[in-house]
């Protein structure tokens, strides 16, 4: 994980949350769109400090979060036992994890920014691990949003 872990540590070492505690609001309304009420083994794929994923368990999802960020990570569970509920935690570098085949109802990936090597290996993990079925939900941003500085 190295310097992308490290990145994202000191990042997320600050003070509260770099990215707020309220979930991302196109996965609130695709959530209401495309994932069932009935709880879900859920993948969110660079989780950072666990807004989306404590989300998805306050739906009732069972929420595996994977972050290059150790920091980020304890945070996310953190701020999901502060509302009662609980992340899976994976520390885990996006260019090498071998995802589990065909394990989750959900795979959902929020602003996980990654080199385009990386990008498709993830990416294809990602569908690899969906049961038959299964849902993707991915927000991603063009180069273009770059001089947008967000």
């Amino acid at each position: 994980m190295g310097d992308v872990g490290a990145q994202w540590d000191a990042r997320f070492s600050a003070e509260g949350f770099a990215c707020g505690t309220e979930p991302n609001d196109w996965l609130v309304e695709a959530a209401a769109r495309f994932l069932p009420a009935a709880p879900l083994d859920v993948l969110s794929l660079g989780e950072g400090e666990g807004r989306n994923g404590a989300f998805l368990a306050s739906r009732g999802h069972r929420a595996t979060a994977l972050d290059a960020s150790k920091v980020g990570l304890e945070k996310a569970v953190s701020l999901a036992a502060g509302h009662g509920l609980s992340l899976d935690p994976w520390h885990v570098d996006l260019s090498t994890v071998q995802l589990p085949a065909s394990a989750y109802g959900a795979v959902v990936s929020i602003s996980c920014h990654l080199p385009p090597p990386v990008r498709a290996r993830a990416h294809g993990q990602a569908v690899a691990a969906l049961r038959p079925g299964g849902v993707l939900l991915l927000e991603a941003y063009t180069p273009a949003q770059l001089r947008f500085q967000t």
